[in-house]
């Protein structure tokens, strides 16, 4: 199977709306001192602790030395014209490697094809938990099968997935109705390309930090490539 997406971004535009298109970048930042991760024991599955040389943790704050946060969804939440956006001809890939999902935070439009692979020599189960969407259920016994799911309407918070056989397993994918969204890397970096200029809020979202769709927002006017910045504070 072929022409998996890692990562999206589209920058087409339609319906007569500003031709100008700019990169949005920024960072996100966490101030304060994060809870330590925790150990995975992957011991009631002999082959997936084989897969580990070194131990395996927990991915709840993943930092930069200088506090950038990964793993946390950015999108536009108001603002956008009510029009149709380009659909991105890309299957988004969601895989499960080394008896963990990946990526951990992910966002996809509703609509996209959702190829979702088993890497490992053993069993996975892969159940999705939306609250709006269909919620699905199915086994991977054999490394290397793949199997193709979409979601039709927007959901956010970020629809979890999980592996009942591995119950350490999780992944986080939001959907959206445009395409102006992005997860930061492991800097705590994130870009949104093609956005027309204009006037919007737009959301941070990290799932430890909040647990409603709304994450911490803040109005940004785009005029050309425009820089922001997110500080999520822990007490």
């Amino acid at each position: 199977m072929k022409n998996y997406a890692a990562a999206l971004i589209v920058v087409g535009l339609v319906g007569g709306f500003s031709a100008v298109a700019a990169d949005l970048t920024g960072r996100v930042m966490l101030k304060g001192a994060a809870p330590k991760e925790v150990e995975i024991k992957m011991a009631a599955d002999p082959r997936c602790a084989a897969l580990h040389t070194k131990p395996a943790f927990t991915r709840f704050y993943q930092t930069a030395s200088d506090g950038g946060l990964a793993d946390v969804l950015v999108y536009v939440k108001a603002g956008l014209p009510q029009q149709e956006w380009p659909m991105p001809s890309e299957k988004f890939l969601l895989d499960q490697v080394n008896c963990e999902y990946t990526p951990y935070v992910a966002a996809v439009r509703a609509g996209q094809t959702i190829a979702i692979r088993n890497s490992d020599p053993t069993l996975h189960n892969v159940h999705a938990t939306p609250q709006i969407n269909k919620e699905f259920n199915f086994a991977q016994p054999v490394k290397g099968m793949v199997t193709e799911k979409v979601f039709d309407k927007p959901e956010l918070p970020p629809i979890r997935f999980k592996c009942d056989v591995h119950p350490w397993m999780f992944s986080y994918v939001g959907v959206f109705d445009h395409p102006f969204f992005a997860v930061t890397d492991e800097k705590g970096n994130f870009k949104i390309s093609g956005l027309p200029n204009g006037k919007y809020t737009l959301v941070a979202y990290h799932r430890r930090t909040h647990t409603t769709t709304e994450g911490l927002a803040q109005e940004v006017a785009v005029d050309g490539d425009t820089k922001v910045e997110f500080v999520v504070q822990l007490k």
